[in-house]
């Protein structure tokens, strides 16, 4: 256990520290600098998030990559912005989280059988990292799939989380296709022989929830079937 957390403790330290992508260094830093008026009393975080939640976890659920003005304020993910406050109550009432309501770092929060992480970890302008930025950050989201050794499944918050996870699975697990299997909310994967599955989902941004591509019944069915899937 104590090198278990020495591990994670490195990790989270180097995502912490990393500056290798200029351009989301200083989009990042600016944000923090300038601010948005509603937060202009907070301190921004301003540095790359690291994932947080059960180093038990069974599932993984990964997103694209921290707010402008949500985690890259608070420093957690999903935590502090619209798609932190659409997500939490449904990882609440299917029992993933102590608290519905997540509103900074140090508010006493707990996953339970989850760990949240991102493709990247910097905020990036328009919410959108290159595809050299998304692979500069994978070898961070490699290593927290080797230390949470009890992960069964990926749950891929939009298209580009989709991607990317199922690009590690092929690669990990050296799966032979042609192409990548379509993106479709709710869409799920297994392979013969894997012992990891694929569940997509529509990412919880205020452009997908507002606009009613993602209602809250159809993000309560992926939660409410990630929890059949590891009972």
């Amino acid at each position: 256990m104590i090198q278990e957390a020495k591990l994670w403790d490195a990790l989270n330290s180097e995502i912490i520290e990393c500056r290798t992508c200029p351009r989301l260094v200083e989009w990042r830093e600016k944000i923090a600098r300038e601010k948005r008026r509603a937060f202009n009393g907070d301190t921004y975080w301003g540095k790359p998030v690291p994932g947080f939640g059960d180093h038990k976890a069974r599932i993984l659920v990964l997103g694209l990559a921290p707010g402008a003005h949500g985690s890259n304020r608070t420093g957690r993910m999903f935590t502090g912005d619209a798609s932190g406050g659409f997500l939490f109550p449904s990882l609440f009432e299917e029992g993933f989280t102590t608290k519905a309501v997540c509103t900074s770092a140090n508010d006493g929060l707990q996953l339970k059988k989850i760990f949240i992480t991102a493709v990247c970890r910097c905020a990036p302008p328009a919410n959108k990292p290159t595809r050299s930025e998304q692979l500069n950050c994978r070898v961070y989201l490699l290593r927290e799939l080797y230390l949470l050794e009890n992960v069964k499944g990926i749950i891929a918050l939009g298209e580009i989380a989709f991607n990317n996870a199922f690009d590690i699975i092929k690669n990990l697990y050296e799966i032979q296709v042609n192409r990548r299997p379509k993106f479709g909310h709710g869409e799920f994967f297994t392979w013969l022989n894997i012992p990891i599955w694929l569940l997509a989902s529509y990412h919880p941004s205020r452009q997908n929830t507002q606009t009613g591509r993602l209602t809250k019944e159809m993000f309560s069915m992926i939660w409410s079937r990630a929890n059949r899937l590891i009972n």
